[in-house]
């Protein structure tokens, strides 16, 4: 019942409850991203979501106007602290997570959850292997279970290995541990960045 019920009704009641403070947040942050560039205060991302459908995932714009697509080794973005493609506010709403914020608007839209796994990449579903197609049985989080305990030490492989352990062994008590778990982890602003610096371009842009 709470996976298929309760877990929706309280997506929404959590997210109309947080989306006057992520306004606030937007009046004094949007502003700055647009002034840097001149450019578009929001990115929005295709993702994958539940049942392979792609959906277009919002977030503030952390990097610069026509910036390269670059990936990890095993194909994930790449993430680094010290990457030429941020913006100066843009470091500092990548350590923050207030780029995730817009999500909001997709939790109430329906495209996401608050807790579940991390959205991936349209062409990462080319990339599955075995049962790895499982993460999109349900919907994609604003954080999960990866991010809660692990962020972005472990490679994508083992994130979607997690994901998969998240799906079989998901409760309301999970998802709470999650939360709270996230919370911390982003008020100490731990492993936000990628270690493995490993990259390769992608030809199709940000």
């Amino acid at each position: 019942m709470y996976k298929n019920l309760l877990k929706r009704v309280f997506d929404l009641i959590l997210a109309i409850i947080a989306l006057p403070f992520w306004l606030i947040i937007l009046v004094i942050i949007g502003p700055i991203i647009y002034f840097q560039d001149k450019g578009s205060i929001f990115y929005n991302a295709p993702r994958l979501g539940k049942n392979g459908e792609i959906f277009k995932m919002y977030k503030l714009r952390s990097m610069k106007l026509n910036a390269p697509d670059l990936r990890n080794e095993d194909g994930s973005t790449f993430n680094a602290e010290d990457d030429p493609r941020l913006t100066k506010i843009g470091i500092f709403i990548r350590k923050t997570s207030l780029d995730e914020t817009p999500q909001l608007l997709n939790i109430i839209k329906g495209d996401m959850s608050i807790i579940g796994p991390r959205p991936d990449l349209p062409e990462h579903s080319e990339l599955y292997q075995g049962n790895e197609e499982r993460k999109l049985e349900v919907k994609p989080g604003v954080t999960g279970y990866n991010q809660a305990y692990f962020r972005n030490t472990v490679p994508w492989k083992e994130r979607i290995q997690n994901d998969i352990y998240y799906i079989d062994h998901l409760s309301w008590w999970l998802d709470v541990r999650i939360f709270f778990k996230t919370a911390g982890s982003v008020l100490k602003r731990e492993d936000v960045f990628v270690t493995d610096k490993s990259t390769k371009s992608n030809n199709s842009g940000l």
